[in-house]
């Protein structure tokens, strides 16, 4: 058999126990962790709205950030960002809030204005910051937002209907 064909097999049959080994042990993590993630991602949800209800875009954000700073780890960072979701959805809106908010897919300049407001709030890129700041960024994106008042159901989908003709006026000369 030539080498090139036994390298080949071995790094096949690696892939293959790769694979096994990592479904393993996720089905393990699911069975163990499943329901208290989902438990944790429900409560963290509601936790958010209710707090929405109470406050405007801004407050939500505020929040957010205290919280954000007091995180002790991925599970507090990812809960945080769960609850400023759920807040903004639920809030009310800051007049002028996306107003300089970049599109989600201008990654430089979303990149730097997330670094802008991690600095403006006072926290370190190094604590995972932009993570509450794209969410803002996927907030003001939605073109069912709040914010823009009104029943806004299919807002964006397509534009308004024009305006109907004007009657023509018939002239009796006859």
């Amino acid at each position: 058999m030539p080498t090139w064909l036994k390298v080949l097999l071995i790094i096949g049959g690696l892939i293959v126990v790769l694979i096994v080994v990592t479904v393993v042990a996720t089905v393990v993590v699911v069975k163990r962790y499943g329901p208290e993630i989902v438990e944790t991602v429900q409560k963290t949800g509601n936790e958010g709205e209710e707090y929405g209800r109470r406050t405007d875009n801004e407050g939500c954000v505020n929040e957010a950030v205290a919280r954000h700073s007091h995180a002790e780890g991925f599970g507090d960072m990812i809960k945080n960002t769960i609850f400023l979701r759920t807040c903004l959805d639920a809030s009310r809106p800051t007049p002028g809030f996306c107003d300089d908010v970049p599109h989600q897919f201008e990654f430089i300049k979303g990149a730097q204005w997330q670094l802008r407001q991690c600095k403006r709030y006072g926290l370190r890129p190094e604590q995972q910051c932009q993570q509450i700041f794209q969410q803002v960024q996927q907030f003001c994106e939605q073109p069912h937002r709040s914010a823009d008042a009104g029943d806004n159901s299919n807002a964006g989908d397509e534009p308004p209907p024009p305006p109907a003709p004007a009657p023509r006026q018939t002239s009796n000369t006859r």
